[in-house]
């Protein structure tokens, strides 16, 4: 009897220490695509402590990209991404203001994997495989970076390592309670979520909107991310899909949201058009 109360002591324990420390936060505004979804972060990762974890990883894949020879090889390529990135980033004001001090950086990696990718606080890297296995338009690399840079805005890294840290927190109390402690690491979390683990459907469709509304704000036709799509689908060629599609929703049920996002910030489109035209 006494085992299994203890064992409900601890059960309960670690149930409230899973829920302890989050709060509900708005961490953009929605857009036009109307992007709302209220978020759940932990007091254990701050904003702050996960945009310097992954300062000092960004910095340390570009001295490896570096030594290697890998890093920003050619100019025309750096010069292309760091336009089309320079015009989405101006535009990230229409989803939270703050985010136009971030220490933004863009940089080109030497490898042949179809991906980019954006980490807290505005550190991107399109790799050469998308450039060159895709051959996508400026629109369409918009899209793509557009879908990054909204990942990083919703901080969505964060969201999943907070979700990761309130399940290790249950688990930290049961560890210590059979006597078996563990160890949480900041770093090694913010690693998995960016590169191991796959980003949910629901972040993969915020970002997929956002990034739509991002690249219509700066001038970049946003029906572009429907032809990037198709361009990456066949890319799979009955092989491991691409990187950047890997959780994405079946090709219908994309196909339909994207269109649907396009035409409502095609707007927004014609706005910068004609801005750019005075």
């Amino acid at each position: 009897m006494r085992a299994w109360r203890r064992i409900q002591w601890i059960l309960a324990a670690a149930g409230l220490a899973a829920t302890a420390g989050c709060a509900s936060v708005n961490t953009t505004q929605s857009g036009a695509v109307g992007v709302d979804r209220k978020q759940y972060m932990s007091s254990l990762v701050s904003e702050q402590a996960l945009e310097q974890e992954a300062g000092k990883q960004y910095s340390q894949i570009l001295e490896q990209a570096r030594a290697k020879n890998l890093l920003d090889r050619d100019p025309a390529q750096v010069a292309r991404v760091d336009g089309i990135a320079r015009k989405l980033i101006a535009q990230v004001g229409a989803f939270r203001p703050d985010a136009a001090q971030w220490a933004w950086e863009v940089h080109v990696l030497s490898t042949d994997e179809i991906n980019a990718w954006c980490m807290p606080g505005g550190k991107i890297a399109v790799n050469t495989g998308l450039l060159s296995k895709i051959q996508p338009t400026d629109a369409e690399l918009a899209a793509v970076m557009g879908h990054e840079i909204a990942h990083a805005l919703r901080e969505h890294a964060r969201e999943r390592v907070s979700q990761q840290m309130a399940t290790s927190m249950g688990l930290q109390v049961l560890s210590i309670a059979l006597g078996t402690p563990s160890v949480t690491d900041l770093g090694g979390r913010l690693t998995e979520v960016m590169f191991t683990l796959p980003n949910s459907r629901t972040h993969e469709t915020e970002a997929d909107r956002m990034g739509v509304e991002l690249a219509a704000r700066a001038g970049y036709d946003p029906r572009a991310a429907i032809t990037l799509w198709q361009k990456m689908g066949a890319a799979q060629s009955g092989n491991a899909p691409p990187e950047f599609l890997s959780t994405h929703p079946s090709a219908d049920t994309r196909m339909a949201e994207l269109q649907s996002a396009s035409q409502r910030v095609l707007p927004l489109y014609d706005q910068s058009k004609s801005g750019a035209a005075r």
